[in-house]
């Protein structure tokens, strides 16, 4: 089945006070179905996102209809290969959905890649693909653009691989989206498009890329800049939006049922965005939420970076304050004083943040 541009990414799904809602969830997947596209990426990892999915998609359409994309976190968990594939089996139930057309190695990279080399899932996932439980196997990917080019030699069986590639990111030395790109193109593998709004980020930048934005084109969000950006890269087979609401489906879905890649000009327009981003010293947090689930005492360090960098860009501590608040204390979650420093969550950040030096920013410009 040939896949959309747009793929809905099933990290960010609405939630109300008893988790996903999964009626709004329904009537999103509809819309996304509605207009031609037909991608879905959900993860084991994604608390309820693979269960909601199913009952918002599976159950609901025939399978011929859709793509299902989802990811086994070896890292996560694991003394063993037994352990891993049962993230497989419980991703199966879970979904109900029979077979998986993509099936991605979840988040190698750094001190991740090893666990499924030392598991042997390079084999096992071509074992599913003979069996035909996996369509195409790939595997997401966060760390530099040499370990991308040893990982893909080693395996050159892989499918397709899944990166962070938005406009910020493109030239930082953290991400450096532009280098892994260019390796996946020199292997010849598809790439799918992750964090293209980071984190949403880009849909809200500072108000001097959104009149740099507005000069070039009045009529268009800074978010569909950002994915028009990552939608004209040669090689891209879809680009991933993590969708929370019906409003962000539409406007996605007007972006990309009339693509047009972006030309000479609107790509220069980009470029003085992103030199406008890099004078401004942002947390380079994309919220998937990976440091909160090692942190032994639970602090909510996407939500506390996210109210840093609202602090940031408008120098306004009681709307910084407030929006940490009810983000935190919402979801039961613990404030950036209660981190003791252990580090766990630094292993776990894809972004290779230094997480506890950021607290310490928090709390000194925030909380105290």
């Amino acid at each position: 089945m040939e896949v959309g541009k747009l793929g809905f990414g099933l990290m960010r799904l609405p939630r109300n006070g008893e988790g996903i809602d999964v009626e709004q969830t329904k009537a999103m997947v509809d819309r996304f179905l509605e207009e031609g596209f037909n991608y879905f990426d959900t993860a084991w990892a994604y608390g309820g996102s693979e269960k909601a999915i199913k009952e918002a998609l599976v159950d609901r359409y025939d399978r011929s209809r859709f793509c299902l994309a989802t990811k086994m976190a070896a890292w996560i968990d694991c003394a063993s290969r037994t352990d891993a594939i049962s993230q497989f089996e419980q991703s199966l139930k879970n979904t109900g959905a029979g077979w998986f057309d993509y099936y991605l190695l979840h988040n190698l990279g750094g001190p991740r890649t090893h666990f499924f080399e030392d598991f042997g899932l390079f084999d096992w996932v071509e074992e599913k693909k003979r069996e035909g439980l996996v369509k195409h196997a790939g595997f997401s990917f966060h760390s530099s653009p040499e370990e991308l080019d040893a990982i893909l030699t080693s395996h050159p069986s892989m499918d397709f691989v899944q990166l962070q590639i938005n406009y910020a990111d493109w030239e930082s030395p953290l991400v450096q989206s532009r280098a892994c790109y260019e390796i996946a193109r020199k292997h010849g593998k598809p790439v799918v498009i992750m964090e293209p709004v980071k984190g949403g980020m880009l849909a809200t930048p500072p108000q001097g890329v959104v009149d740099i934005f507005s000069k070039a084109d009045p009529q268009a969000s800074p978010a569909s800049w950002a994915l028009r950006f990552a939608a004209s890269l040669e090689g891209v087979m879809t680009v991933l939006s993590g969708m929370s609401s019906i409003a962000q489906m539409e406007e996605n879905l007007r972006t990309f049922k009339s693509f047009t890649k972006l030309s000479e000009d609107q790509l220069k327009a980009i470029d003085k965005a992103r030199e406008a981003l890099g004078r401004i010293p942002l947390i380079p947090c994309t919220r998937c939420g990976y440091c909160t689930k090692a942190c032994p005492k639970n602090i909510g360090i996407p939500e506390s970076f996210t109210a840093m960098n609202l602090f940031k860009l408008y120098s306004n501590k009681p709307l910084a304050l407030r929006q940490e608040s009810v983000m935190i204390n919402g979801q039961g979650k613990s404030h950036a004083d209660a981190c003791i420093k252990c580090g766990a969550c630094e292993k776990a950040c894809p972004q290779h943040i230094a997480i506890r030096d950021e607290l310490e920013g928090v709390k000194r410009n925030l909380l105290s």
